[in-house]
């Protein structure tokens, strides 16, 4: 099965009634989410705000969000894809091998009381960081927190949703949506476009020095990714776009400065329940936006007198 059941964070305010956050630490870097829409909140279904609601959070370590937690499950690193899998079993009422369950940090009576506790659940919602999608086992993770909320709805209704890290990565998850069908790790190399998370994604192309070419749209790889995609990086012509001074921009051989969307130039961001929010600007810039200078290449490129065609082993692929 593809896809996934959502909703808006609007929904999750006023209906959400059991919160699962996994893999991620809401209090210290989305501050504002307990208090505007899972935890706090007042609800038109749930008028006693947080006496009405129940949250759990599923992490490798003790964080800050643990003290706002109902029920804290400590798990051990790596072990997110057998606890998913284990909780799938015990929805479906399968049995499971208790000696493994045990290596995953938590035992088979606390995850069977989680999934009680879903099943009596008016309105369910599962948040995923990035301590989930982006350890062992990556979308294998995340397909199985997707698929888990999917077979909920057999039971009470029930949604999942990403917490995104970065300022419009909903953006572009949906714009290649629309334009490809797929959200992420899509490669465009043979003309038309093809899906494989973990072949495809741009960390996994970088770190086995796949492409011989980047450009680097308002984001900061260099600052985040794993050092060998770093590194790769700074060996291949890199072109970065971005109103400001980073760590990718002192690798590149190339960096053009733009005007700071929705604070200099107009455009349209999405929230992470993909709402889109547009955005009109409050200073003038002397900077083109981005998408001026997208355009600015692009009918360069279409005007070049003679196309020299890509080497064979170059791969075009979208994170």
């Amino acid at each position: 099965m593809g896809g996934k059941v959502t909703c808006t964070l609007g929904e999750v305010k006023n209906r959400a009634d059991f919160i699962i956050y996994w893999g991620g630490n809401p209090a210290e870097c989305h501050p504002r989410h307990f208090s505007k829409y899972t935890l706090t909140q007042k609800g038109k279904f749930v008028p006693e705000g947080r006496k009405g609601r129940t949250m759990v959070l599923v992490d490798i370590r003790e964080t800050m969000s643990a003290k706002a937690a109902d029920i804290f499950l400590q798990i051990r690193p790596g072990k997110d894809f057998e606890v998913v899998t284990t909780l799938r079993a015990l929805v479906k009422s399968q049995p499971v091998n208790r000696e493994r369950v045990a290596e995953t940090g938590v035992t088979v009576e606390q995850l069977q009381d989680i999934v009680d506790r879903m099943k009596r659940a008016r309105f369910g919602v599962i948040f995923f960081g990035m301590g989930l999608s982006m350890t062992r086992g990556k979308h294998m993770n995340s397909a199985g927190i997707l698929n888990l909320a999917a077979e909920m709805n057999a039971f009470t209704k029930f949604v999942c949703m990403p917490m995104r890290g970065h300022g419009n990565v909903t953006g572009a998850d949906v714009v290649l949506r629309w334009t490809t069908g797929y959200p992420f790790g899509v490669s465009l190399s043979r003309g038309y476009p093809r899906f494989n998370p973990g072949e495809f994604s741009t960390v996994d192309l970088l770190v086995r020095g796949d492409n011989d070419a980047a450009l680097i749209l308002g984001a900061d790889p260099g600052a985040t990714m794993p050092q060998p995609a770093i590194d790769h990086l700074g060996r291949i012509p890199t072109i970065v776009l971005d109103p400001k001074v980073t760590h990718t921009s002192r690798l590149a051989r190339v960096h053009i400065t733009t005007a700071v969307t929705g604070v200099s130039a107009t455009g349209t961001v999405y929230r992470m329940d993909e709402i889109p929010l547009p955005l009109r600007p409050a200073l003038q810039s002397p900077y083109p936006s981005d998408e001026e200078v997208i355009k600015r290449i692009s009918r360069a490129v279409a005007a070049k007198p003679s196309w020299i065609p890509a080497p064979q082993s170059a791969t075009t692929a979208f994170a």
